[in-house]
């Protein structure tokens, strides 16, 4: 090893733990403002007319888009229960416990501290309508987690019908009646009138348009009618019920004259996914690589948009990579709250850039990883990312194990802003900017995952706020070629075992 590595390894424990002792001071002329926080599941950057999408309708989100600055390079994981761990703690989620998305591998330990956590001790009234994810047994629960109100489920499945579902009211079961996609939504907004008088956050992540394809017909028929793929015409169904649900509820912020005094944002857990057979046919995507699953863009760069009236500049574009763990403490920031004490936050608050003075944005470089085939034995390729300023260094595949035609890990560098469909390799015209890229995410790999192992964490019993625990297929361990087979969550309830060797 060469004396820069030696140096860059040296250096990289001191400046992280001078993070982490030394959090950014909030602003004491900050307001107080009240947060919304709305995340779509499986919604890629291109399900968006606002993007570009020639088929798709999304007027109120599209409205949304204009009246915010949006981040247009913005990214999360490739998969669920990662995306949310980060984004809940402004920490990679390897430092949270969370790898995967079944199989226990989603349970985030319960010492991690969420956003949740932090506006709750400053004063916050905190709530959680949806799709939870990050563990299904006390107290890697929402309402163990921060959140005074939650209704939602915990897995990454509904395992209802999307009609009428028996959901989940802060550990007790509450039927409904209604569509899941309204339902949360209505919750959302009684929410906000019975809390109007003080701050509140509200994290409203919809579990639409993810599989199952239930949807009202009449948010499919315009689909249907222009003869799209049965697959594509249900997701833009599910996605216009969502523009229209979120309509609502800025509606009504509007209505309780609290849009000023109200963050709002807006973003997707990861990219889409229209199959892997060998006949499947992508959706528009604005000419992004791949789907979800994967590292490649397709799979991590999702719509992102920030509205704050009489604060921020709307219509403003900012093309300055950002991701997941930048949105915990951009809010802290905003909302005049210091990061927790003794806890490394690997985000940045995005308050320079929102407010147009780049000159105060810090040089740096984000890392992901995700893999499925190293899963259960991680390591740290394929499935990397690297990205700083333009350049991206990706080890990745453009399927997923299971797929009829599995393509081989390939290793790239790609120039994001002349190339965002990643189509032009130019390792061999930046040797050095690979070889740094290649380095810092080595480095980072160690650092990341030095502390904690990657074992499935234990099933906790004996909670009195939980009694009796329930233990679900997808987080036993089967052996012996024993396969779970049951619903596969799709449209119509296909049966064989999953993927990724649970039932979730």
């Amino acid at each position: 090893m060469g004396p820069e590595a030696l140096l860059a390894m040296s250096i990289l424990p001191v400046l992280l733990a001078l993070a982490s002792v030394s959090p950014a001071a909030p602003s004491p002329t900050v307001e107080r403002p009240n947060v919304v926080l709305i995340m779509t599941d499986d919604q890629g950057y291109g399900d968006l007319g606002a993007h570009g999408n020639p088929t798709l309708r999304t007027p109120r989100l599209d409205r949304l888009a204009e009246e915010s600055v949006e981040l247009t390079a913005f990214y999360v994981s490739p998969v669920c229960a990662p995306t949310r761990a980060s984004l809940l703690t402004g920490r990679y989620h390897q430092r949270t416990g969370v790898t995967g998305v079944t199989s226990g591998f989603e349970t985030m330990d319960p010492e991690e501290v969420t956003l949740a956590e932090v506006l709750a001790t400053a004063g916050y009234r905190t709530a959680l309508f949806g799709k939870w994810h990050l563990g299904e047994h006390y107290p890697s629960v929402p309402h163990a987690q921060g959140f005074h109100e939650y209704v939602g489920f915990r897995p990454g499945h509904l395992e209802d019908d999307y009609f009428d579902p028996v959901l989940e009211h802060n550990g007790q079961p509450l039927p409904t009646r209604g569509y899941i996609t309204d339902i949360l939504t209505d919750h959302a907004i009684r929410f906000v009138e019975d809390n109007q008088g003080r701050p509140f956050f509200v994290y409203l992540p919809y579990n639409a348009p993810h599989t199952p394809l239930f949807v009202p017909e009449r948010y499919a028929r315009p689909y249907f009618e222009q003869v799209l793929p049965e697959r594509t015409a249900l997701v833009y169904g599910l996605i216009a019920s969502i523009d229209e649900n979120v309509g609502r509820l800025l509606d009504r912020l509007d209505a309780l004259d609290l849009v000023r005094d109200t963050i709002v944002v807006f973003l997707s857990d990861n990219g889409p996914i229209w199959g892997w057979g060998e006949g499947a046919t992508p959706r528009f995507n604005a000419g992004l690589r791949s789907q979800k699953f994967t590292v490649f863009e397709g799979g991590i760069r999702v719509p992102f948009f920030i509205r704050w009236p009489g604060r921020l500049e709307a219509g403003l574009q900012i093309g300055e990579p950002a991701a997941h763990i930048d949105v915990l403490p951009t809010l802290l920031d905003y909302c005049g709250v210091a990061r927790p004490a003794g806890v490394h936050i690997d985000g940045t608050s995005l308050r320079p850039l929102l407010e147009g003075d780049p000159d105060a944005w810090p040089a740096r470089t984000l890392f992901l990883h995700y893999a499925l085939e190293t899963m259960r034995a991680p390591a740290p390729h394929p499935g990397s990312v690297a990205r700083s300023g333009r350049f991206k260094l990706v080890r990745g595949r453009d399927t997923v194990p299971w797929s009829r035609s599995p393509a081989p890990a390939v290793a790239g560098l790609y120039d994001l802003v002349a190339d965002p469909g990643e189509k032009h390799d130019v390792a061999a015209e930046h040797p050095e900017r690979r070889a740094a890229l290649d380095r810092q995410y080595t480095a980072w790999w160690e650092e990341v995952t030095a502390r904690r192992g990657f074992a499935r964490p234990p099933i906790e019993v004996g909670h009195p706020e939980e009694n009796p625990v329930v233990l679900p297929p997808h987080l036993a361990g089967a052996s012996g070629g024993l396969l779970f087979l049951g619903p596969r969550g799709l449209r119509r309830a296909r049966v064989g075992p999953h993927p990724t060797g649970g039932g979730g």
